[in-house]
């Protein structure tokens, strides 16, 4: 039986880390939808551990990528708070479940996430415009978005951005810019919340999170300054086709390969 906290590379690793906490800063996710199918697919960690192991590592890439925003005065503070009230209670619903469900099905689970995150990239989404004062209605859908990106977090090892970021940009209208700085905010509580759950559990390796968090670090800052000038378009293109690639490879991966 392999081992269930496996030696990995350590230049993988940081090469890994690098890459996510890049794209971390430069499209606002936690960079977990990079760091999983990359522990899975170029470090060999098992599936379920990795989920874990990416949510831990999302605490300090994110935490840098929000410095980086919030020098620009890129974060709506108030409905960063609403959703981090939901989120923090969904994270550790969602690592419950990433206990009970078979490996098989956290992997196809998380490479339709890939597919229909990159589906979403290629639909326009409303121009923005200043925030309104929020509504009940709307106060409640943030706690409520909150809750199914956090669940989605402690069950996938994603910061939940990847549904936060164009939630935010429907139903409060404000600058992508804003959206994204304001997602990295949310995932760190998020993050924290699920990684607590995951290691009681033993489906995190906290040393492994630290490389890949450490490595990501400089990156997430730096790509959060670039997202303020970079062409949505052409950024939406490359960030799609990267997760179709990363989730083809994932599903290939679940068939048995001679040795």
């Amino acid at each position: 039986m392999p081992d269930h906290h496996p030696t990995v590379p350590l230049a993988r690793a940081i090469a890994v880390g690098a890459l996510a906490g890049a794209l971390s800063g430069l499209f606002g996710v936690g960079g977990g939808i990079l760091l999983v199918p990359g522990m899975v697919l170029f470090l060999g960690v098992e599936q379920r551990l990795a989920s874990g192991t990416s949510l831990a590592a999302i605490i300090p890439i994110a935490t840098f990528g929000v410095i980086g925003y919030a020098l620009q005065g890129e974060i709506d503070i108030v409905a960063g708070l609403l959703l981090a009230a939901g989120a923090v209670i969904g994270a550790p619903l969602g690592a419950r479940l990433l206990q009970r469900w078979p490996v098989g099905r956290v992997r196809v689970g998380f490479a339709a996430l890939l597919i229909i995150t990159a589906i979403r990239l290629f639909f326009p989404l409303p121009d923005p415009t200043e925030r309104g004062t929020l509504t009940v209605i709307i106060a409640t859908q943030l706690i409520a978005l909150g809750l199914g990106s956090g669940t989605l977090a402690g069950l996938f090892g994603v910061g939940g951005g990847i549904i936060l970021v164009p939630a935010q940009l429907l139903l409060l209208g404000i600058a992508p810019a804003i959206a994204k700085g304001t997602s990295l905010l949310v995932i760190i509580p998020t993050a924290i919340s699920g990684t607590i759950q995951n290691l009681r559990r033993d489906n995190a390796d906290l040393r492994l999170a630290a490389i890949l968090g450490v490595a990501g670090l400089l990156l997430s800052f730096g790509g959060s300054y670039i997202s303020t000038t970079l062409d949505p378009d052409i950024a939406n293109a490359l960030f799609a086709i990267l997760l179709l690639a990363s989730s083809y490879r994932m599903l290939r991966q679940r068939r048995p390969t001679p040795r």
